[in-house]
Order: structure tokens, then sequence, then C-alpha cells
């Protein structure tokens, strides 16, 4: 016969395993700043288009060289600034110095997408900072960044400097 604790220690916990906390959390943060980029005028920005802005400075990049931040392939990242493309937020020019390549660059209603998603994610801190707190917010971000760190995930080497993460 099993006891309580055997019972419970075999009981899979589904809710509270890290990827599913993670997941959970993750999805908060993206619907809260969709909603917000929705409001503010981009109603076909859909969370995928963020691998783009990402990776996409002010300036003009090769599309290459966007796949490689992306950690993408040149034809996923093809597809994604088609589309981009065709609502407005990025345009394609040849590259001066190799004519057979690309280069991206936003246009001004992808520099206000950069400038509002900016604005959405400083909302999104805020209302999680009244949520649950300064203190727990900063651990959650100290804590996560340290492991990231730790962990040397290639894809957010840019940001190990900043102290905060967005």
């Amino acid at each position: 016969m099993t006891t309580e604790v055997e019972a419970k220690a075999r009981k899979p916990r589904l809710s509270v395993n890290l990827g599913r906390l993670l997941l959970e959390f993750g999805r908060d943060y993206e619907r809260r700043v969709m909603e917000r980029l929705h409001e503010r005028g981009h109603p076909l920005i859909r969370p995928s288009h963020f691998t783009v802005f990402a990776n996409l400075s002010e300036g003009a990049v090769r599309v290459t060289e966007l796949a490689e931040r992306a950690h993408v392939t040149q034809q996923a990242m093809g597809k994604m600034l088609k589309e981009m493309e065709r609502i407005g937020y990025i345009v394609r020019d040849i590259d001066g110095s190799d004519r057979r390549a690309k280069k991206i660059r936003p246009t001004q209603r992808g520099l206000d997408l950069m400038r509002d998603s900016a604005e959405a994610v400083d909302e999104v801190r805020a209302f999680y900072l009244e949520q649950v707190g300064e203190q727990a917010l900063c651990e959650l971000e100290t804590c996560l960044a340290d492991c990231v760190s730790r962990m040397d995930l290639a894809s957010l080497n840019s940001w190990k400097e900043d102290t905060r993460v967005a």
C-alpha cells in the first residue's frame, strides 16, 4: 500500500513544472504587448514578426545577417520579410556593394513600430510591477538573465551587458 507522500511524488506535476511556468508567463507577456501594439495602430502585426524586428536596427542589414541573428534559415527569414514588406514595415533594397544581396531597412511605419514596441514593453513591465511588486519582478529578471548568461544562450548574447530584460 502506498502512502499519500509516495502517491504525490508519482503524480505528474504538469501545472507547476518550469517549462509550463515559463510558457504561461511568456504567453501572457506576449498577449499584453500585442494588445498594446494593436491599440497603437499595428493590427496586422503578429508575434512571429518580432523575429525580424528583434534583430533589425534603424539602419540597413543584409538578409543573411538577419537570419543568422534570429537563428533561422535564410528561406524562413525571406518569407517573414516578404510579409513585413507587404504590410509596409520594411523595404528590401539592392546592396550597393553586392548587387546579388538585399539590404533590409525599416520604413517609417517600421520605425514607428519599434518605438511603439518599446513603449508597450514598458507598459507591460509596469503592469507586472503592480501585480507582483518590484522586488519579485527584479528578482525574476535577474535570475533569468543569470541563467541565460550561465547557459550561454546564443540568441540572447547581444543583451548580456544589459541589466534589465525587456
